[in-house]
């Protein structure tokens, strides 16, 4: 039996998924997880604060704005990113890593390069009887290509191409009487956009971002037949400057996320029918609403040198019922940035006292 791997299974996938609404319904919902501390601090929002190398993942339309004066901007920078994932549980070779790096190439524009891994962690296969006859290490991972241009002066497109491979177990474990294939491969397609509009009643202190990310065919691990989707996304929002001086900066962001896949009885919906038809229009009306989260966060930054961040994350009650507030706090000196973010939630949540800790190199 299997049995710390599908305790693991249940937490990833379950209906009351630890990371959206539906997760319960596609594989590979570690590609849910929101990377970055200074977006962690801040309710989990940045599609619209994209501005800095994690734009990969929350909105790859934004490194188009990310080197603009060569005297003074960096055409590279690096991100990574360490938590140890859901603290509750107590697993100490739990974790999640979060790499990304972005670099500037005249007449070509701004290349990206992401790295998501979460560990799952060294378990144990034993037969029917409870003896012990294998040890195997479970993981999932994913590599992202990204390129981003201006498409006006004002308007950023960014594109990620995702390769995503699963690893829960080897082929030699067996279920039952039967052995079990569990690895899978897919790949996947991010689309965002970014957008600063000029004109005179916003007095360019609104920012405006959307991204379609994990938008491709489902991945299967056993059967073809019994294919799960990909846990693809909309995700909307806005940043707006309330106060911007030499000395202070404060931003207001939000985003909204909505799930866009389905299962066709046993197997996943075609991604394009689920993505573009099916999300939008099957269902109740009530259920559609309910399955989209919102997360609001501020900012406040003294000298760009010091940061101070909070937020709140908001997911229905019908839909997994994560709601809670998220405290950070940043500090930059020269080329190096460290972020830290922490989420307060009830004490019975798995998510609870998840801390994150970035760093951020320019070069």
């Amino acid at each position: 039996m299997l049995k710390r791997i599908a305790a693991l299974l249940i937490m990833l996938t379950g209906t009351t998924s630890l990371w959206a609404q539906g997760a319960g319904e596609a594989a590979v919902p570690f590609l849910l997880i929101n990377p970055g501390a200074r977006a962690g601090g801040m309710g989990e929002a940045g599609v619209a604060l994209a501005t800095d190398a994690t734009a990969i993942y929350w909105n790859p339309g934004g490194l188009a704005f990310q080197y603009n004066d060569p005297e003074t901007d960096h055409p590279g920078e690096v991100s990574l990113m360490h938590a140890k994932w859901l603290p509750q549980f107590n697993f100490s070779d739990l974790f999640y890593d979060f790499l990304a790096a972005r670099y500037y190439v005249d007449d070509i524009g701004m290349l990206g390069l992401g790295i998501t891994f979460l560990n799952l962690g060294e378990n144990v296969a034993t037969s029917t009887t409870g003896q012990e006859y294998d040890r195997f290490r479970s993981q999932e991972y994913a590599f992202t290509l990204s390129y981003a241009t201006r498409i006006q002066s004002n308007l950023g497109l960014g594109v990620n191409l995702k390769l995503i491979r699963s690893e829960l177990a080897p082929e030699s474990i067996n279920v039952g009487n039967e052995s079990t294939n569990g690895r899978a491969t897919g790949v996947a397609v991010d689309v965002g956009v970014l957008w600063k509009p000029d004109y005179d009643m916003f007095d360019n202190k609104l920012t405006l971002g959307a991204n379609l990310s994990n938008f491709g065919p489902a991945i299967f691990y056993n059967d073809e037949a019994q294919s799960d989707p990909l846990p693809t996304n909309l995700r909307l929002g806005l940043a707006y400057d309330l106060l911007d001086d030499e000395f202070n900066q404060m931003t207001l962001i939000y985003d909204a996320n909505k799930p866009l896949y389905r299962r066709d009885g046993s197997k996943a919906e075609n991604f394009i029918t689920a993505a573009f038809y099916s999300s939008w229009v099957k269902g109740k009306i009530s259920d559609r609403w309910n399955a989209v989260t919102h997360s609001v966060g501020l900012e406040y930054v003294y000298g760009n040198l010091i940061a101070l961040r909070t937020g709140y994350f908001y997911e229905h009650e019908q839909a997994g019922g994560r709601q809670f507030l998220t405290f950070g706090a940043g500090l930059k000196y020269d080329i190096f940035r460290f972020d830290f973010g922490y989420i307060s939630d009830d004490k019975d949540s798995p998510l609870s006292d998840t801390i994150r800790y970035s760093l951020a190199v320019q070069f």
